[in-house]
């Protein structure tokens, strides 16, 4: 356990350049005293890990000091091969220099962990979009990678959800894919960072010089922020509904499973029929209809009353589409022509 822990720091140093012992305590999640004792251990050993004093100070390797301990186990190089991935790379104009890589990482390999990584890539395929739709096209995605890796300026022209297109010049600081979708993060004018749907640019061009990328930016933990707070802005109403029972999975691709398990924790204990009642966070009427008539017969709105109300008159024009009748009793959940309960089929 020591052993993989020092030749972490020693390939944190060098990959990273001078670190402060509380940056590596927090990345390697150790004491700072820890570290410490660590970074003895390699200079005993003949690292030569020198300390720099004062307030740019930290640890660092000697310069040109370069490891030869770079093997990888299977594991570990088994698990690189999932983690570039050929779409994306294409995307980005990087298929080629992917390829060339993985060649070049294979051929580097000792012959066991070549073996594993080998039948990784043979037996795993990673499709990012998912069914049926298709990533979305992003013709402005290689200028978009090209400001952010040369810290360029871009000037562009964004189709919003509103009425018309704007101008912006946006600073790029990364690019996220999210289920198919390239997203930009960057500044554009006044205020901190955004995200820009790279499919919605419409035109977009380098401008002339280059920014500064704050050097404190975290892109994963900014997306993780962005994420969580785009969750709780869509979610504004609340819609609580009766569900049948074992259509738990259907819920979840209907709702998202972090939605259907979170409702489906807190829900009640379930009736004579083995019916809950859930509370499912809604993003508006019209979206919670549209979604919920997917679960047919095997949901019942409860609140909120247009909800319900929606839902009744939409199951109204069905019956006389189809010619079966008046539809359902709201009371009773008896069928007014055969006297069925509503949840007759469910077993």
């Amino acid at each position: 356990m020591r052993a993989s822990r020092l030749l972490s720091l020693l390939l944190l140093l060098q990959t990273r350049g001078r670190m402060t012992a509380t940056e590596l305590a927090e990345e390697l999640e150790i004491s700072v005293r820890t570290v410490y004792r660590d970074v003895e251990a390699l200079s005993s050993a003949g690292v030569p890990v020198y300390a720099d004093r004062g307030p740019a100070g930290g640890y660092r390797l000697l310069d040109g000091y370069r490891t030869r301990l770079n093997g990888l186990t299977a594991a570990e190089a088994s698990s690189l091969f999932l983690a570039g991935l050929p779409g994306p790379a294409a995307d980005l104009g990087l298929a080629e220099v992917a390829a060339n890589a993985e060649l070049k990482m294979l051929a580097a390999l000792p012959p066991e962990p070549r073996f594993h990584a080998a039948r990784m890539r043979e037996r795993f395929h990673l499709d990012v979009p998912g069914w049926y739709r298709d990533a979305d096209p992003a013709p402005f995605l290689g200028e978009v990678a090209e400001a952010v890796w040369e810290q360029r300026p871009l000037r562009m022209t964004y189709r919003r959800w509103g009425p018309r297109d704007v101008e912006r010049l946006a600073h790029p600081y990364g690019l996220v894919l999210k289920g198919g979708a390239w997203y930009m993060v960057a500044t554009a004018g006044e205020g901190g960072p955004r995200t820009y749907r790279v499919s919605r640019i419409v035109s977009a061009e380098l401008a002339a010089g280059h920014f500064e990328r704050p050097a404190d930016f975290d892109l994963p933990a900014f997306w993780r922020a962005y994420a969580a707070d785009f969750r709780e802005r869509m979610y504004t109403g609340e819609a609580v509904v009766r569900m049948a029972p074992g259509i738990e999975g259907m819920l979840s691709y209907t709702v998202g499973a972090e939605v259907a398990e979170a409702a489906l924790a807190e829900a009640g204990p379930p009736d004579e029929r083995g019916w809950v009642v859930l509370r499912l966070p809604t993003e508006s009427t019209a979206h919670a209809h549209w979604l919920l008539l997917r679960l047919g017969a095997d949901i019942e709105v409860l609140e909120p009353p247009e909800l319900r109300e929606r839902m009744a008159a939409t199951v109204a024009d069905l019956a006389t589409l189809y010619g079966t009748g008046t539809g359902t009793d709201a009371d009773t959940g008896t069928d007014a022509d055969t006297g069925t309960g509503t949840d007759a089929g469910t077993g």
